[in-house]
């Protein structure tokens, strides 16, 4: 009963979100709309990703000396120069990885 749930919830907001994209007409917003939407995702990946770095799983500010600050900055520094998604996803998994290993 419970995959049950879970999936029917899950078929709900698929299609909740999807009649949006899909009847939408992109004629239909203005461009200033369309100025402001580009900026969504950049808002929103920020607000997931910053509280998983930060914020351990009591709800408090980590240490400086936390693993996944130092594997975030490397990420961050192969995300910049390198300009590629999967690099810098791979960078920080593998910096995280040996981070933890040799701590």
């Amino acid at each position: 009963m419970t995959w049950f749930t879970i999936i029917i919830a899950g078929i709900i907001t698929y299609f909740m979100r999807m009649t949006m994209v899909a009847l939408v007409d992109r004629d239909l917003l203005g461009e200033k709309v369309k100025a402001v939407l580009a900026y969504v995702p950049s808002a929103v990946f920020p607000a997931i990703i910053f509280p998983g770095i930060f914020i351990d799983d009591a709800g408090v500010l980590i240490e400086i000396y936390n693993p996944k600050l130092f594997a975030s900055v490397i990420a961050v520094l192969v995300g910049y120069f390198s300009r590629n998604v999967i690099a810098t996803i791979i960078s920080g998994l593998f910096s995280y990885w040996i981070i933890i290993f040799l701590l």
